[in-house]
């Protein structure tokens, strides 16, 4: 095709191709300017004895334009300096073109063709750049190359991006939206602007796949508020981060990024308390188990930054060790970091750990925590929850170690399954030995889904989304609570501080999300389109498979009434049931024996005899 031949030259025969095109133009505007002014279609009476005009004002004009850099704008990027060139050379010509009419005493020319030419060239040079980037480039944004977008906020970001969009040759901008009814009707940067109201009528009949948030200076809370509606919409959502992060002043695609579950589910953040933080943590020696899990690697990034004495790492995988470990080193503050491939089941181990390392603080992340598969392997997964924690709880009982916080789940609150009941059996152990002797400070931290943590929800549904479905929902009324990652270890941090001995904190999770809602979210998030009673054309079919073993329709938190609000506003402390450290001791060993003699009967007669909460839905 012609269009693309003269698009695929090199650039400096584009660059010739214009220069002539542009002496012929000038030519063309100082014969019209005689035409205008004389009113005739040839008029040789003037135009032959200023035949020196037609050879002067482009032996002026082009190397002018040259000089200002006209050339050297590349046409499918041009923009406001075309004209101003375009202006000040042209302005330059005209008045030479005046001065040398004046020394020749040319009488009989008008002195108005002057002014005509400067119209008529400017107007045919600036245009000619306009019409040449229409046929050659322009074109593409409303063909198939080019996806339609939309952009979330009219003001100066929402200006810029879509003059950065302009440029790229993935998207078009069809349509801005904007929250200030006031803005409904105008045009900005040759795009129109349509009130919030509108969102769906554009999205439908301009055909729109993508809206980019383009508010960088809006506040988090307002942010989640405008993503909730739009992800109500079959459409792809990005944003341009914080205006904090845009330091250069400009706005380019390159800063977009997609938009995350936990911008949507999220919840605004309180500040942290940084007493607390530090507390248990600032020179002091503090040792993870299970540290290269979901939650056990982000306790790790967050207590380096808090300035430990020594970061001790413990975990029986060696990928996830190795991961922790190496993310921690690029760190480079003055830490020790001690990585321990072991398993919180065996006492030995744990015991040269904690006694050589010095302890002073133990945060348990280590457990089994997908309920299907623990429901399965009931025998390695009550071992490794209960007599783990037993371990380690005894190892730190025994060398005094200051303080010692379980991380525990909402599973664990009157449970049903039997990872729940091993969680709560590992609070019940705790409990039991800050009733003893013991110089250690137990407390447990119970709080439910996080937000892309490993087996979780929002990964899966991800991941099936990508494959192009089906997404696999368990019933359609379950519904869970969620919070991030980062949120939910400072949560942990702080309140771990703030223990007293015997402690069962609990977690602000804010409102349970519907994870059918979720999954709807999702998908339109992707740019895609549920398949469902309403819509037999979407693209991304939701398969309901029936609860699994063991699990509920919702989730607890507590399981009586008795909590109270601590000096947090997102931590409440609850006062529950706890067993003697005798019958404690008596289930533990009794677990050990039965997975000698390989008795799953036993482990489930002695987690439901001991949890009087525990109903098996198995």
């Amino acid at each position: 095709m012609f269009k693309n031949k003269i698009i695929s030259l090199p650039r400096r025969q584009k660059q010739l191709i214009m220069l002539f095109a542009d002496c012929l133009l000038l030519v063309i505007a100082i014969w019209f300017s005689f035409v205008l002014r004389v009113g005739s279609l040839w008029p040789s009476e003037h135009i032959l004895p200023n035949w020196w005009m037609f050879v002067l004002i482009p032996v002026i004009s082009i190397p002018a334009l040259i000089k200002l850099g006209l050339y050297r704008s590349v046409l499918q990027h041009m923009g406001a300096k075309v004209i101003f060139t375009t202006f000040q050379a042209l302005t330059i010509t005209s008045l030479i073109l005046g001065f040398a009419m004046m020394i020749f005493r040319e009488a009989d020319t008008p002195r108005s063709v002057i002014i005509i030419f400067w119209f008529i060239s400017t107007s045919l040079i600036i245009v000619s750049r306009f019409i040449f980037k229409g046929v050659l480039y322009s074109w593409d944004n409303f063909v198939n190359n080019r996806m339609p977008v939309i952009i979330y906020g009219a003001g100066v970001a929402g200006a810029q991006l879509v003059e950065s969009l302009r440029k790229n040759r993935d998207y078009a901008p069809i349509a801005f939206i904007d929250d200030d009814p006031s803005k409904e009707g105008m045009i900005l940067n040759y795009t129109q602007i349509y009130s919030v109201e509108k969102i769906r009528k554009v999205i439908l009949t301009r055909k729109a796949r993508i809206i980019l948030l383009a508010i960088p200076s809006i506040s988090d809370k307002r942010k989640r508020e405008i993503l909730k509606r739009l992800s109500k919409f079959p459409v792809e959502v990005k944003v341009l981060p914080s205006v904090t992060k845009i330091v250069d002043g400009s706005i380019s695609i390159d800063k977009i990024k997609e938009v995350q579950v936990e911008d949507i589910l999220g919840r605004n953040p309180v500040k942290p308390k940084v007493s607390l933080l530090k507390k248990n943590i600032f020179n002091k020696n503090v040792l993870v188990s299970g540290a290269g899990g979901s939650i056990g690697s982000e306790l790790c990034r967050q207590i380096y930054n808090l300035k430990p004495k020594k970061l001790v790492l413990i975990d029986h995988s060696e990928f996830n060790l190795y991961a922790i470990d190496y993310t921690l080193r690029q760190l480079k503050y003055n830490c020790e970091i001690v990585s321990c491939l072991t398993s919180v089941t065996n006492e030995y181990s744990l015991e040269k750990i904690i006694k050589e390392n010095d302890i002073n603080t133990i945060y348990h992340a280590a457990a089994y925590k997908h309920v299907p598969l623990v429901e399965c392997n009931i025998l390695e997964g009550v071992f490794n929850n209960v007599v783990g924690t037993y371990n380690i709880a005894h190892l730190a009982s025994k060398f005094e170690v200051e303080n010692f916080v379980l991380i525990s789940t909402d599973k664990a609150v009157r449970p049903t399954n039997v990872m729940g009941a091993s969680k709560r059996f590992s609070e019940l152990i705790l409990q039991a030995f800050d009733k003893t002797t013991s110089n250690t400070c137990f407390s447990m931290v119970r709080f439910g889904n996080v937000l892309d943590s490993a087996g979780s929800v929002v990964p899966l549904f991800r991941n099936q989304i990508k494959e192009g479905g089906p997404v696999t929902v368990t019933h359609a009324d379950v519904t869970r609570y969620f919070m991030s990652i980062p949120e939910a270890v400072q949560l942990v941090l702080q309140a771990g501080a703030m223990a007293k001995g015997g402690d069962v904190f609990v977690l602000d999770m804010g409102e349970p999300v519907k994870i059918l809602d979720l999954a709807y979210r999702m998908i339109n998030l992707s740019g895609l389109r549920p398949i469902d009673l309403g819509n037999q054309d979407g693209d991304i079919k939701i398969v309901f498979t029936g609860l699994r073993p063991g699990e509920k329709l919702y989730e607890e938190l507590i399981i009586g009434s008795n909590v109270v609000q601590s000096i947090h506003p997102r931590i409440m402390q609850a006062n529950e049931e706890m067993l003697p450290f005798e019958k404690i001791m008596e289930v533990v060993e009794n677990i050990k024996l039965a997975r000698k003699e390989q008795n799953e009967q036993i482990v489930k007669d002695l987690l439901t005899n001991s949890i009087i909460e525990y109903q098996s839905t198995n």
